[in-house]
């Protein structure tokens, strides 16, 4: 299958709120299902393009909310993680992967490394650079990225409502873990369903641990915020529980909720 990606457009990257003044910088890099018509759906039958394979159901909508509850910046990917994985680096096998859970990709079987490059070029560092430049704009930047999971991963279900997610800095993490029953019933555990060993961390890595930034990777059971209500009642909970971890580690910048 040809690999002829459409040249960039303001859609690849979606900037949310650009003129936040929040120090939270929200990052959403599977915050679309959209496939460009010139990848042909990279192959996949209907059941796999409806799947959580595709996106993060629910996931956008939690971190818009989020965004206009904290006056915060969301910076999002506009394309399928499929298509590329911006929470990947170029180098991962899976920043364009050839199989997903029980799916197998067929347009993204045998790539060239031009192929790849030109994925990378198009949609990636795009995101990078739009990312990178929202948090050097922004005063002591506090990253939070905004995921979601499948309730049942290859026939077992997961024990988890919530997933608080961290690299080498845990201090957000930490705190948030720490005051947690008094702002969600939940089930909430710590690298969980993922952590660092399955390469989830790189936005972390990239844009929040070189420079020391306060960080933390959300991950959302997708059952719960399946509709604009859900999604809005998660994120005052989560904005609200957020802001309180941020207070209790004395953060200094603008972190306040704003509705």
């Amino acid at each position: 299958m040809p690999d002829a990606a459409p040249a960039q457009n303001d859609a690849d990257v979606m900037v949310v709120n650009p003129q936040g003044q929040s120090s939270v910088v929200l990052v959403c890099e599977h915050a679309s299902h959209v496939i460009p018509p010139a990848f042909h759906n990279l192959g996949l039958a209907d059941d796999a393009l409806r799947s959580h394979v595709v996106w993060d159901p629910g996931a956008f909508g939690v971190a818009q909310s989020m965004s206009r509850r904290l006056n915060a910046t969301l910076v999002a990917a506009g394309v399928s993680r499929l298509v590329y994985d911006c929470n990947r680096p170029p180098t991962a096998p899976d920043a364009m992967p050839e199989q997903s859970e029980a799916f197998s990709v067929p347009g993204n079987a045998h790539l060239t490394d031009a192929q790849r490059q030109h994925r990378v070029d198009t949609y990636y560092e795009p995101f990078r650079a739009s990312l990178a430049q929202t948090i050097a704009n922004t005063t002591g930047p506090v990253i939070v990225t905004i995921h979601s999971f499948t309730p049942v991963y290859h026939g077992q279900k997961r024990a988890v409502d919530i997933g608080v997610l961290h690299d080498s800095d845990a201090r957000l993490a930490d705190a948030m873990l720490q005051i947690a029953p008094r702002h969600t019933d939940a089930v909430v555990l710590r690298n969980e369903p993922y952590g660092p060993a399955h390469g989830v961390t790189h936005t972390l890595k990239e844009h929040a641990l070189r420079a020391g930034h306060l960080n933390v990777m959300l991950e959302i059971r997708n059952d719960l915020i399946q509709d604009a209500p859900q999604q809005d009642a998660m994120a005052q909970r989560i904005t609200t529980w957020l802001v309180a971890a941020l207070a209790d580690l004395q953060v200094t910048g603008v972190v306040q909720c704003q509705a």
